[in-house]
């Protein structure tokens, strides 16, 4: 009898349990802290509804409108719908992690947070485009404390 209830309860976890899938992102946009500075990097993250996401990005300074150059490496948390609707799968990301501001021969690396929403469309197949905008939060003593940064990518699902 006993045995019998797991095997039940084994099969309907298997029955309800959702795939796990992956996928992949290569970055380029923009920094919109002081003009527009261009973005690029790529993000590699893991989930459904909740995923887990590590993301590199790097713009580069600007000496002419004395824009910092920003590097960063941030691990975030993805709430996001767990299957595309019309194509569409919104999100609302956030997490933390290290960053890298330099600016002539000023430079600081210390903590960071960020947050943003963003969408992944379907193109075709496992292809796909993400579009998103973020907002970083830089510790220690940077010469601009705060970030946005606006992107657009193309994301594969594996």
């Amino acid at each position: 009898m006993r045995l019998t209830r797991l095997l039940v309860l084994f099969a309907l976890v298997l029955a309800t349990a959702s795939p796990a899938y992956a996928d992949a992102t290569y970055i380029m946009g923009w920094n919109r802290t002081v003009g527009n500075q261009r973005v690029r990097g790529f993000s590699i993250g893991a989930g459904a509804m909740i995923a887990a996401e590590f993301e590199y990005a790097n713009s580069s300074e600007d000496v002419e409108e004395g824009a910092p150059g920003l590097r960063t490496f941030m691990g975030n948390v993805l709430i996001q719908t767990p299957v595309p609707v019309s194509g569409f799968q919104p999100y609302i990301t956030g997490g933390g992690g290290w960053y890298k501001e330099k600016v002539q021969e000023f430079e600081e690396t210390a903590f960071a947070f960020n947050g943003g929403v963003g969408v992944k469309i379907k193109i075709w197949g496992p292809i796909r485009t993400r579009i998103d905008t973020r907002w970083f939060k830089l510790k220690g003593d940077p010469v601009f404390a705060t970030h946005r940064r606006f992107y657009a990518g193309i994301n594969v699902q594996f």
